[in-house]
């Protein structure tokens, strides 16, 4: 995933973090208002059960703590202990005992809210008085807890909204990344061998138009027609496992000895126009992995068709076992790599430029090894470049997990 991709997989993200959250804080405040709305009606619900119950009291002492009564009958006022500076309201008593009817209001004394309630009871005008401040505090703190459990709820959904969308999300961005890399691949991997098809068949018929033409040169000019299709059908083979190389993995065991020989054998002609040696060093016996042997044979003649293009006199692939795994070597007495630039081989058409003195000035890579690179992950192992000084030949090395660990294998 390139920074473009990772940039808009996080502007993507945050977007649908921010959404999901704020849709988890409305409906929190939502229920949040909808539990104080029903806590505060139960409180003065339950504060106004408490005036009516106190205002039946035989004594203004038999009051319970925290709420305090005035009882006025027959000419005498007797009120509970500690009343607060400002009770009774004897005006509210007066109107009370004139009208027959009950009076309800608040009243502020010292720092504190009472509600009060002023009624007839047996004969006589009996005024209760009850500290709201309890019932206040309780509310103020449901108040805070609803406040905590929102942001608490906010901060959670939002860091689970990122992950499940970060992980929701990318494998669409992936899709996509993958078919601007396919797109991007085959402008610049058919570009040069469409051109060179198209310029040789201009040539032939210009020639075949042409005096002096003998058959020699008709089977030559044919026969780069025909090298050229087969190089432009190697490069459509490989963009179509670009497009998606999980599609050329499948799950059968693979004799990894058996593909590279094949390999071998189909660059063979290759190899002895151009004078080289191209050879198999392996281990005894069949070395099997799971895999697919479409996708390994194409990881083979991808690192021999490399090799083939730096080497001088000399490519060597050499399959065997370690330990638990198959080493997959593939040699060549070319250029080698500059220290330090190994790693830039398995980049999308990427070159390393070699030390000075050797046979050539740089090595050039297309989208082969970076093919390799993808295959060789999707069964789960790993190819780097063997570190050597520069002019002394460069080495592939791929590694698979062997089929049957646990089992006696062959080692090297």
């Amino acid at each position: 995933m390139n920074a473009r991709d990772a940039a808009e997989l996080r502007h993507a993200v945050v977007r649908l973090a921010l959404q999901f959250t704020s849709l988890i804080v409305v409906l929190l405040a939502l229920m949040g208002v909808l539990l104080y709305s029903i806590v505060a009606a139960g409180t003065a619900e339950a504060l106004d059960k408490s005036l009516v119950n106190t205002t039946r009291v035989d004594s203004p002492h038999d009051a319970p703590p925290g709420v305090f009564v005035a009882v006025f009958h027959e000419g005498d006022l007797s009120v509970s202990p500690a009343m607060p500076v400002g009770l009774p309201d004897i005006a509210a008593m007066n109107r009370v005992d004139a009208t027959q009817s009950d009076e309800k209001s608040g009243f502020s004394a010292g720092g504190r809210n009472y509600e009060v309630l002023t009624t007839i009871h047996d004969d006589r005008v009996v005024q209760a008085a009850v500290d709201t401040h309890e019932g206040r505090e309780s509310l103020d703190r449901l108040i805070w807890a609803i406040v905590v459990a929102v942001a608490a709820a906010a901060l959670v959904s939002a860091a689970t909204s990122v992950w499940m969308a970060r992980r929701a999300m990318r494998p669409m961005v992936e899709s996509l990344a993958l078919q601007r890399r396919f797109v991007a691949d085959a402008s610049h991997e058919l570009r040069t061998p469409l051109t060179l098809l198209s310029t040789r068949a201009q040539m032939l018929h210009r020639k075949l138009l042409g005096p002096g033409l003998t058959p020699e040169k008709v089977s030559e000019e044919v026969e780069r027609i025909v090298q050229d299709s087969k190089l432009l059908t190697g490069i459509l083979e490989d963009l179509l496992i670009s497009a998606d190389p999980r599609e050329a993995v499948d799950h059968t065991p693979v004799d990894v000895l058996g593909v590279a020989r094949h390999a071998v054998a189909v660059a063979a002609p290759q190899a002895q126009k151009q004078s080289i040696e191209l050879g198999v060093v392996s281990a005894a016996g069949p070395v099997i992995v799971q895999g697919s042997p479409v996708a390994l044979l194409r990881v083979f003649t991808a690192l021999i068709s490399n090799a083939l293009d730096h080497a001088i006199t000399t490519v060597t692939v050499d399959v065997g076992v370690v330990g638990r795994d198959v080493r997959i070597l593939v040699s060549d007495d070319g250029p080698g790599f500059t220290p330090g630039t190994e790693g830039r081989a398995f980049e999308r058409f990427s070159s390393t430029r070699a030390g000075a003195g050797t046979a050539s000035g740089s090595r050039h890579y297309g989208l082969g090894l970076a093919l390799v690179a993808e295959i060789v992950a999707l069964h789960h192992g790993k190819v780097v470049v063997k570190s050597a000084s520069p002019g002394s030949g460069a080495t592939v090395v791929v590694v698979l997990p062997l089929l049957g660990k646990g089992k006696a294998d062959v080692h090297r």
